[in-house]
């Protein structure tokens, strides 16, 4: 297992990366913290019950990405890697990549709060069925995931499209700010 440390103004968030289960998914996180996309990038999501007002299956996640700066400079999506195929599930403390289509994920990452079976394969939070690709886990600081979920929100942004609109109730306002991720073997 690669362990990994996520550093925010908020306390420190511990994790495992599973390489083998989820080897493509791994190694394409790792190359964005290598690469040091992370640092000043943001958690700048967060799904809880309350503000997801037209959404049938509920989650629960706080979302992070690269550092806004560096979004022109993203690698090319990579494959899902399915639940079904990996093993993994959308557990308590899991990590995994948020995308938007099969193939589609690239630096996103969302991590669970709770059991989050819909995000499985075959799960029913997105209609294509094909979940998302889970590639480690929270050992320690879901403290400070829970923190990030419950930090303030409102109505910015939004989007026209009427399939994303409901994200613009989950903006956290302001962003947690990634200081720094780390990972080691």
């Amino acid at each position: 297992m690669i362990t990994l440390l996520v550093n925010t103004p908020l306390g420190a968030i511990n994790a495992e990366l599973d390489e083998i289960a989820a080897p493509l998914t791994v190694a394409n996180f790792l190359r964005y913290v290598a690469a040091g996309f992370f640092t000043g990038g943001q958690f700048w999501r967060t799904v809880r019950l309350d503000n997801q007002p037209d959404v049938a299956v509920k989650i629960e996640v706080v979302q992070a990405d690269v550092n806004p700066a560096r979004k022109g400079e993203l690698f090319a999506p990579i494959p899902l890697e399915r639940t079904r195929d990996t093993g993994l599930r959308h557990a308590d403390g899991a990590l995994s990549m948020s995308r938007f289509a099969p193939d589609s994920a690239m630096s996103s990452f969302f991590i669970c709060i709770g059991d989050q079976p819909a995000l499985d394969f075959g799960g029913a939070r997105n209609p294509d069925g094909q979940g998302f690709a889970a590639f480690g886990r929270v050992r320690s600081g879901m403290d400070v995931v829970r923190a990030i979920q419950l930090s303030p929100c409102s109505l910015v942004g939004g989007s026209p499209d009427p399939a994303y609109a409901q994200m613009a109730y989950q903006w956290l306002t302001p962003p947690i700010e990634i200081e720094s991720i780390s990972a080691r073997l």
